[in-house]
């Protein structure tokens, strides 16, 4: 293996961690404050395709706005649902899921382009160019993020709020924190990550949106924020893990003779899987908010 094909699979893995890495830690963030929101898989498929439109629209950054404003429109109605209105959070975030699936294979029929829509390069963000490769502007972003919601959850006033919440609503109640509003803003801070990961990949690093995109990434991200136990840098190491398997079913593809063996989609399957049974085999004692799923009324 020489220097280049190293570098090669670094960027691969590097690329398929942003997606699983922002969307995560900005579970991490709704779930610390007591809403979980399985909708993730269909929050990455709507941004995709927001995305899309938008770059068109307005150029690759303002694609990547209009697919974050996406998934703050999303979380929104989301946390409106679960934390005013105190509706089941599974059964919302399997409705998220479900509204995506159809909208997306509908706008896809719109736009000319059934089940699959090549984003014109002119409108796709331009990578950073290094001695080693290109990489995209957003793999710094999903680096340094988890480090900033670790000292935000762990070392500011507003952190202590998002726990306090998670843990015991009644208690910051009447400590005169305002429930309802902090899991709302907190659910829409992720949803808003969960966003931008999805106009990433359709404006970023794949080039196209297409109606299965988000290829259950949003299913891993789930797994990563259960073996993260709500910590943001261990929900980075998930992210890692999920890049290098991807990267490592790409060269296996690459190698002569495999596919005439091995079916592609058992070589596909590879990341998943492998993902999964690291991420639970590592699941210890984890320990959630105590209020994490369950409606908070006042008495």
């Amino acid at each position: 293996m020489n220097w280049a094909y190293f570098w090669s699979l670094l960027s691969i893995s590097l690329h398929a961690m942003v997606p699983i890495t922002l969307t995560a830690v900005g579970e991490v963030i709704g779930e610390s404050a007591g809403l979980f929101n399985i909708g993730l898989e269909g929050i990455l498929l709507l941004s995709a395709f927001t995305g899309t439109l938008g770059a068109r629209a307005g150029g690759p950054l303002f694609g990547l706005f209009v697919g974050l404003i996406t998934g703050l429109g999303v979380g929104f109605v989301f946390g409106l649902i679960c934390a005013y209105w105190k509706g089941n959070q599974l059964i919302a975030g399997v409705g998220i899921n479900l509204f995506a699936l159809g909208f997306v294979a509908f706008g896809l029929q719109v736009l000319g382009s059934p089940g699959f829509y090549t984003v014109p390069r002119a409108v796709q963000l331009p990578p950073i160019r290094t001695p080693v490769g290109a990489f995209s502007p957003l793999i710094p972003v999903a680096l340094v993020l988890p480090f900033f919601v670790h000292g935000l959850l762990g070392h500011t006033r507003v952190g202590l709020r998002i726990k306090a919440v998670g843990e015991n609503p009644e208690a910051a109640d009447v400590a005169g924190v305002p429930v309802e509003l902090v899991q709302l803003l907190s659910t829409m801070a992720g949803a808003a990550l969960a966003g931008l990961a999805g106009a990433y990949m359709s404006v970023s690093w794949l080039g196209s949106v297409t109606k299965e995109i988000s290829a259950g990434r949003g299913f891993i991200a789930l797994a990563t924020v259960v073996f993260s136990g709500l910590r943001p840098l261990l929900a980075l190491a998930g992210g890692l893990l999920f890049g290098f398997f991807e990267s490592l079913a790409t060269w296996i593809q690459s190698l002569p003779g495999v596919k005439e063996v091995v079916p592609w989609q058992f070589i596909a399957m590879i990341p998943y899987v492998a993902t999964l049974l690291v991420v639970t085999g590592l699941i210890g004692r984890v320990r959630f908010p105590k209020a994490l799923g369950v409606p908070y009324r006042r008495e």
